[in-house]
This record gives C-alpha cells, sequence and structure tokens, in this order.
C-alpha cells in the first residue's frame, strides 16, 4: 500500500512536470504569415546585400561619365622684365592656351570598356539576385519543412503522453506491470526532449527568414503561409540547358566579360598611339627706350604643336596583358558552359528522384503506419499486444511522418536548384 502510494505520488509529479514542460515550449511568439510570393518581394525589397550589390551598377555607369572626358587645356601666364629700370630694354607679359588631342580613338575606346563594364555589373547583379532568390526559397521551405517535422515531433509526444497516463491508471489497478508503465512514461519523456530540438530548429529557421529580408531577429518572426503545394514540373532537359547557356544571369556576365576584355584590348592599342599637344599665345613688350637698342612696344602671337616620342611604346606589357585577358574570359566562358550543361542535368536528375520519393510516401505508406499504431495501441489495451510492438510502431509511424517531409523539403529544394541550374523562375 506504501508503494502504490509512492508510485502515485512520483507519477502525479511527473505529469505536472510534463504539463508545464509542454507550457513552458516557446510557440507564442509574434510572427507574420507571408507566402512565397510576398516573402520574395520583401527580400527584392530590403535584403542589405542585395542593395549593396546594385550599387555596382551606378559605380559602373559613372565610370561611362568619367570615360567621356576629354583632356583638360592649359593655361599659362608669365611676365619679364629686362632690367627696364636700369638698361631701359622693356617688360613685358605672356598668356597662352594648350591642350592635347587624343589620337587613335582612345576616347571612344575608353567608353566603349566602361560601357561593357556596365553591361557585365547588370548581369553579375542580376546573377546575384538569382542566387540570394533560390537561397531565400530554400530557407522558406526549411522553415515549413521545420514546422512539420515540430508537429509530428508534437503528435507523437502527445499520443505517448496519452498512452503512459492510462498506463499511470492500469498500473494502480494491476492491469499492467510497473516496468511496462515506466517504460511507457520515460518514452514519452523521450519524446518531448526531442521536441524541444524540433521547436529550436523551428524557431532558428524562423530567424533565417528575417535575415534574408533584412529584419532583425528580434522583430516579429516571419513564418511560411502556404504548404508543399504545385512542385511537379514537366521539363524538357535539352530546352533548360539551351535557354541557360543563352540566358542564365553568370553566363550573360560572362559573355559581356568577354566583350569586355576585346575592348580592353582596342583600349591598349589606342593608348600606343601618339598623342599632339596644340598650344596658342600672345605677348605684350613695353617701349624699350635705351640709348643703344630702343625699341617701339608691339604685340606677339604664337602658335605651335608638340610631338611626344614614344620610346615607351618599346615595352609592350599592357598588350599583352589584354590579349591574356582575352584567352582567359574565353577560357572561363568554355567551362561556364560546360557547368552549366552538368549543373541542369544533375538537378534533373535529383529532380525526378525526390519526385519519386514523395510519389512512394503518398500511395499509402503514412496511412499503413498509422493504421498499424493505432492497431497496436487498441489491442495493448485490451492486454493483447505488449508494450514493446505499441513502441516500434511507434517509432516507425513517427520516423515515416518525418521522413515523408523531409522528402516534401527535398522535392521542393530539388525544384529550387533546378531552376536556379537553368536560370528560370516559376515557384508561386
Amino acid at each position: 500500500m506504501k508503494f502504490l502510494f509512492r508510485y502515485i505520488l512520483i507519477t502525479g509529479i511527473l505529469l505536472m512536470e510534463g504539463t508545464l514542460a509542454v507550457a513552458q515550449t516557446d510557440t507564442g511568439f509574434h510572427r507574420i504569415p507571408l507566402s512565397l510570393n510576398e516573402y520574395l518581394d520583401m527580400v527584392t525589397n530590403r535584403n542589405r546585400g542585395y542593395a549593396a550589390q546594385q550599387y555596382n551598377i551606378n559605380i559602373a555607369e559613372a565610370g561611362i561619365e568619367t570615360a567621356k572626358i576629354f583632356p583638360d587645356p592649359q593655361l599659362s601666364l608669365d611676365g619679364f622684365d629686362n632690367q627696364h629700370r636700369k638698361l631701359k630694354l622693356a617688360y613685358g607679359a605672356n598668356a597662352g592656351l594648350g591642350t592635347t588631342l587624343e589620337l587613335g580613338g582612345k576616347r571612344r575606346a575608353r567608353i566603349g570598356l566602361a560601357r561593357s563594364n556596365t553591361t557585365q555589373s547588370r548581369a553579375e547583379v542580376a546573377d546575384f539576385y538569382r542566387n540570394l532568390r533560390a537561397d531565400a526559397t530554400l530557407a522558406w521551405f526549411n522553415a515549413l519543412q521545420q514546422y512539420h517535422l515540430l508537429q509530428v515531433q508534437r503528435q507523437s509526444c502527445d499520443i505517448m503522453k496519452q498512452l503512459a497516463d492510462g498506463d499511470s491508471i492500469r498500473f494502480s489497478k494491476g492491469v499492467i506491470t510497473e516496468n511496462d508503465a515506466l517504460q511507457s512514461r520515460l518514452e514519452a519523456d523521450h519524446l518531448q526532449n526531442d521536441m524541444y530540438q524540433n521547436l529550436a530548429d523551428w524557431k532558428a529557421a524562423l530567424v533565417q527568414l528575417n535575415i534574408h529580408t533584412g529584419r532583425s531577429p528580434a522583430d516579429a518572426l516571419i513564418m511560411p503561409a502556404g504548404d508543399f503545394d504545385a512542385l511537379e514540373r514537366h521539363f524538357n532537359t535539352a530546352v533548360l540547358i539551351s535557354d541557360a547557356l543563352e540566358h542564365r544571369s553568370d553566363v550573360v556576365a560572362a559573355v559581356a566579360a568577354k566583350d569586355a576584355a576585346d575592348k580592353s584590348l582596342v583600349l591598349a592599342k589606342a593608348n600606343r598611339k601618339i598623342d599632339i599637344g596644340v598650344n596658342v599665345g600672345g605677348g605684350y613688350n613695353a617701349e624699350a627706350t635705351s640709348e643703344i637698342a630702343p625699341t617701339p612696344q608691339y604685340y606677339a602671337t604664337t602658335a605651335g604643336i608638340s610631338i611626344p616620342l614614344k620610346f615607351s611604346n618599346r615595352y609592350k606589357g599592357e598588350l599583352h596583358a589584354a590579349k591574356y585577358s582575352i584567352k582567359q574570359a574565353a577560357a572561363v566562358y568554355d567551362q561556364l558552359r560546360v557547368e552549366v550543361q552538368a549543373a541542369v542535368n544533375q538537378s534533373w536528375v535529383n529532380y525526378h528522384a525526390a519526385r519519386l520519393q514523395v510519389q512512394q510516401f503518398e500511395k499509402g505508406l503514412l496511412q499503413t503506419a498509422r493504421k498499424v499504431l493505432d492497431g497496436k495501441i487498441y489491442a495493448y489495451r485490451r492486454g493483447e499486444s505488449p508494450l514493446l510492438e505499441v513502441l516500434n510502431a511507434q517509432r516507425t509511424n513517427n520516423d515515416l511522418q518525418q521522413e515523408y517531409y523531409k522528402s516534401l523539403y527535398n522535392y521542393a529544394a530539388a525544384l529550387v536548384e533546378l531552376e536556379r541550374a537553368a536560370g528560370i523562375w516559376d515557384l508561386k
């Protein structure tokens, strides 16, 4: 009798702790439900990294204005005094204006290179967004996955808690052994501990959504409003590869890099052309009153050109560097084409495999596992089945439920990676 009273007391304490533990699972924090489209719009408008990348376009466009600059003219002013006070040989002043005439199409070559750099910058920013959008979408689906995993664990925890509560009563009535009652309670507590980790994983996934949108993790957390819907696609891999090789943003950037390398060579050749300096000027000489060499006052005009001696053209480092840059850009482009084709093919294989895995679960596997679990629980409560069979059925059902949602996430992630690789986007 004393033992029975002690067990009932301990069981009551455990039940109270379990209730408090469930109450302490922090699921009441403020959340903002967003659909995938709403979330991606927020990522586009508020992601700090993307905003920083967009300044590269402005910087490149400013480079075009810089390339249009003409050489600045030079104004020269000077005066002279031929000891006029002592020798009476006059004084005067000269003024001149000179500039450099760029020959060989230097300015045009600079502008062409700056425009190619701007095109490349635009493509690189577009490629940054391509990856940002895919990464943000993966984070959205991961948060959805973590939510479902938490619900599966919570459901399993509730089932085992109900079973453990019932076993406490059955043990008090002498229907089952103490070991069976303790075992079911232990299993319920173990699932409770696992649920704490699932909760932490879910909240961490929600925090990641805030980071992508530039929101502070201290703000209300974004929560996916949707599910793993409309993931099935029917793609033609040959068409995907063809479109990716023509339109994918990093391929466009590589083409622009090749063009920029060509323009760099044009500029390097233009820089080897001789520039001519031109100048015009005028001078004033005051009257010289010297008795030996008297001279009336007069005005003088000058004009001239200056031609540099391009001994530096003996060194062709800039020219060689530009030629090697062309070869380098071509090699990068060729390698990228190979990588794009491989990425599309590999992503398609992963997507197809993920779809088959989800279909396998949806053919009745989950329903069968739950039916077996319900049958084992019913038989156990009637004393027709041992507790071990219930626990095994519970673990199997729990594992299959979790694997199903992991497969759904892999299915969604495979679609995201396939569209990232192909340079297309139709997820909504």
